[in-house]
């Protein structure tokens, strides 16, 4: 073949090849390399709860403490790892997965007496915003 016929074809295949990346994989391959807004757990829309709120510290009475995580859009988000801290107190199980409902729940309970400040990291990155206390007498 000619060596100009093969410069050409080539600088054919190259810029149909360069053109058809962009049309075709333009938008979809920015949203295959990012992580969904979906799938993000949001620190403001998930949830931490604690019941009761007051408790005897004998070491045995349990205090029952559930995370929603959410996305921000409220969306539930299953499979997510929750770590749960405690100032006092000790956590039966911790580093929990979430159900389908995005729902965790921790059992913790204390021998001494105190106020316990509550709060939950999703994912080891987020850090939930909502924190609260249990008092054990």
């Amino acid at each position: 073949m000619d060596k100009k016929l093969v410069g050409l074809m080539l600088i054919f295949m190259l810029s149909f090849g360069l053109f058809t990346t962009i049309i075709v994989f333009n938008k979809p391959l920015t949203r295959l390399t990012k992580a969904k807004e979906e799938f993000v757990p949001s620190s403001e829309s998930s949830l931490l709860f604690a019941w009761p709120l007051t408790a005897k510290a004998d070491g045995t009475t349990p205090v029952q403490v559930n995370v929603f995580v959410r996305n921000g859009t409220n969306i539930p988000l299953s499979n997510k790892k929750v770590r749960l801290t405690a100032t006092l107190g000790t956590i039966r199980v911790n580093d929990l997965e979430t159900d389908k409902a995005g729902k965790v729940t921790f059992f913790m309970t204390s021998d001494t007496p105190g106020l316990a400040e509550l709060s939950a990291v999703v994912d080891s990155q987020i850090q939930l915003k909502q924190k609260i206390s249990v008092k054990f007498e």
